[in-house]
């Protein structure tokens, strides 16, 4: 997979709204649960982390953050997998501080991190970033959206096999297409991307992913609609198609990942999906489900570190701000 990950406005909106839904007794009793499956704690400088992937060849886990100015930081794994991890900051750009740092994709072969960075409150201010993995030192800062009219939220981000980084716009309901060295070189619309009912645009175009045959799979978290999108001409006249998803209903989904060119985890609350499909994603199928149990943390990504597929949960609770990943097995 292209990996991918979420929407933070949508995510705060909601977490706000659950906790003045659901009674305190209920939270502390889903805290005090232990998911069936494997959990990966984690001490933060932060309450809200929108994205986690995990990176192979450096042994560690890379997470975003969505408050306290923006970074990025690693989860270094140890021997007992049930140690308490800790968080360690590894960028954060001051130029960026009042920015939320969204979803992110790790471009293995050009050893650098692409980052979608937003303005979580206002919506004024979206951009693209690239770290060298090594150094963390910036490659390029390429600004999508600044002090204009329009709203827009650069929410999560892929990359193909030439380097083109691809947007998606949480708000604005387009994707930004970025060339490999941090050229805005043409945006891509289409009506499929509005669905019927203002409230069904609240967030629209989030998780995106880069398939290998040369097309991307976005998802719009609040119609669930799985859009293909085919980018072989490489020109805004991308053929854009809703994917006929059977079997189950996507909506809230947020960060996609592939497990493999024919299936797709759909990470999201109140559960995340397998997704499937065997004609070269014009229809797919609903396979399998995974609920944590812990629905007001909000699952925001998935991540895959061995074979073991990891959702993030946005939300850290407590004084040292514990922070998890748990084992989805579908």
């Amino acid at each position: 997979m292209s990996p991918s990950c979420c929407s933070g406005k949508y995510s705060v909106a909601l977490f706000f709204f659950i906790l003045s839904a659901v009674p305190i007794a209920y939270i502390i009793s889903s805290e005090k649960a232990v998911p069936s499956t494997h959990v990966i704690s984690y001490h933060s400088s932060g309450f809200l982390r929108e994205c986690a992937k995990w990176d192979d060849v450096g042994r560690r886990f890379l997470v975003s953050y969505m408050d306290g100015g923006g970074g990025i930081g690693e989860l270094v794994p140890t021997k007992d997998s049930d140690d308490v991890l800790k968080e360690v900051t590894l960028v954060k750009d001051v130029d960026l501080a009042g920015n939320s740092s969204n979803g992110f994709v790790i471009d293995r072969h050009r050893n650098r991190l692409l980052l979608a960075v937003g303005d979580l409150l206002g919506n004024r201010y979206s951009a693209l970033v690239a770290y060298d993995l090594s150094t963390w030192r910036r490659l390029f800062l390429t600004v999508l959206s600044s002090h204009s009219k329009e709203i827009t939220y650069a929410d999560d981000v892929a990359v193909d096999t030439q380097g083109n980084a691809y947007v998606s716009d949480a708000k604005g309901g387009k994707i930004w297409v970025v060339d490999v060295n941090g050229k805005l070189v043409y945006t891509i619309r289409s009506p499929l991307f509005t669905t019927p009912g203002w409230y069904n645009n609240f967030v629209s175009l989030n998780g995106i992913v880069y398939h290998p045959e040369g097309f991307l799979i976005v998802i719009h978290t609040f119609s669930g609609f799985l859009y293909k999108i085919d980018v072989t001409n490489g020109d805004v006249s991308s053929k854009v198609t809703v994917i006929d998803v059977s079997g189950g209903s996507l909506r809230f989904g947020d960060g996609l990942e592939f497990l493999s060119p024919t299936k797709i985890v759909v990470a999201g609350s109140p559960s995340s999906k397998l997704v499937e499909s065997s004609d070269g994603w014009r229809t797919a199928s609903v396979t399998g489900w995974f609920s944590s149990g812990m629905v007001h943390r909000l699952v925001s990504s998935a991540t895959v570190k061995e074979g073991r597929v990891y959702l993030n949960h946005i939300v850290g609770f407590g004084s040292k701000k514990r922070h998890i990943l748990v084992e989805a097995v579908f």
